[in-house]
């Protein structure tokens, strides 16, 4: 049976070359659609560093203002009657909504004044990151008015079982799950260089102690400084190194708190399968995560992953056998599972194999599949009169249902 194909928008603050889970993911869903046939229009922000990896994909430029604390990100202005007047002209057959912004709430009343279906998806805790930029208080009005977006498409995309209990007790309806991928092509234990980990003064049998990912105060990152320096108490014997991967606002701070660890920096591509191939054992404290990319790009690079029991390690480690887990919150915990593997060397090289082995099943091709499916479910209940709540609904100030 040959696929109808459509005409698609993909709405979004954030998109490649940025280097962030939404952009990664958006980047990848985007390039798979194209590869299939798919037309695709992307609605964004003008960047900072400007320029697009799907050079067959059609841009929708709007002005954007500077997110706070996400140096480089921008919230998308409102453009409403820019977004009529495009759709008028060429209408989209459906939309896919990633960020519930300005940008987000004008492609969704746009939509349902011309009556194009939209599905969204759930890619930042939001409500949680509010706790951390001096925005607690705000945090129920931030919820209620996610509640209120999203219940207002026809669907909402969320990446792990976890995620969609936890709104599903929110009063988030018509939920959906899809899950992210990993290129183990380009994540792959093969890229393992001694020239970089002798730069980051590690012999052959040392072990590279690594993190990756953005250095935000939502990340729980000072949690691996205390539970590094608890594995080198515990096993003197191991010459073990701190190794940071990544950029953003909470830097400064992590490097007077944790002076004893490496800070690499931003990398990107080949750069940084190399320094993943580099680690040994990954720390990855977060406790807000949707998902979590880079679990799957560790796991796939063949480390041994110590994370809280989920989102995407929830999803894919198996305690024990493909990496460990640690109850969320539970900080000793996190330890005592990072230390177990660093007890037994053959038991860190199996689980590390086992890792590898795991990742490498989890391809792209079967999330691009997933989410193409949902997109004609879409069109599919539109022409057959299904509809998200009324026009009103979403032109009103309300909140609540």
């Amino acid at each position: 049976m040959t696929t109808t194909l459509l005409r698609i928008a993909l709405i979004s603050e954030t998109f490649p070359p940025e280097i962030n889970g939404v952009a990664n993911t958006l980047g990848r869903l985007a390039a798979g659609l194209l590869r299939r046939g798919h037309q695709i229009q992307v609605v964004r922000p003008r960047q900072y560093i400007d320029g697009s990896r799907h050079s067959d994909a059609e841009l929708v430029l709007t002005r954007g203002w500077p997110l706070p604390g996400y140096p480089g990100l921008q919230w998308g202005q409102s453009c409403l009657h820019k977004l009529l007047r495009h759709w008028k002209r060429l209408r989209p057959d459906v939309l896919y909504i990633a960020t519930e912004g300005p940008l987000g709430l004008a492609a969704l009343r746009a939509a349902r004044r011309l009556q194009i279906p939209v599905i969204s998806g759930f890619h930042t805790n939001f409500q949680q990151y509010s706790a951390h930029y001096g925005f607690g208080p705000l945090m129920r009005l931030v919820t209620l008015y996610l509640r209120w977006f999203h219940n207002r498409t026809l669907q909402t995309l969320v990446p792990s079982v976890s995620q969609s209990l936890e709104l599903q007790r929110r009063g988030f309806e018509h939920l959906a799950q899809l899950s992210r991928g990993v290129d183990s092509q380009l994540f792959h234990p093969g890229r393992r260089d001694d020239t970089l980990r002798g730069e980051w003064g590690l012999g052959e049998r040392d072990i590279a102690v690594l993190h990756v990912g953005r250095l935000a105060a939502e990340k729980n990152l000072l949690q691996l400084g205390s539970c590094f320096r608890a594995l080198c108490a515990a096993h003197p014997q191991l010459r073990l190194r701190l190794v940071i991967v990544g950029d953003g606002p909470q830097r400064a701070q992590l490097q007077r708190e944790m002076p004893e660890a490496v800070f690499c920096g931003l990398q990107r591509g080949e750069e940084l399968a190399r320094h993943y191939a580099c680690g040994d054992l990954f720390l990855f404290p977060s406790l807000s995560e949707t998902f979590g990319n880079v679990v799957l790009e560790a796991l796939a690079s063949g480390l041994a992953v110590v994370a809280f029991d989920q989102a995407a390690a929830g999803q894919h480690i198996r305690h024990g056998h493909n990496g460990t887990l640690a109850t969320p919150g539970d900080n000793d915990g996190f330890f005592e599972a990072a230390s177990w593997l660093l007890e037994d060397p053959e038991r860190l090289r199996r689980v590390r194999l086992n890792a590898r082995h795991h990742a490498s099943h989890q391809a792209w091709d079967a999330v691009v599949d997933r989410f193409e499916g949902y997109l004609h479910e879409a069109c599919r209940a539109t022409s057959a009169g299904k509809t998200a709540p009324s026009p009103g609904q979403v032109e009103g100030s309300s909140l609540h249902k």
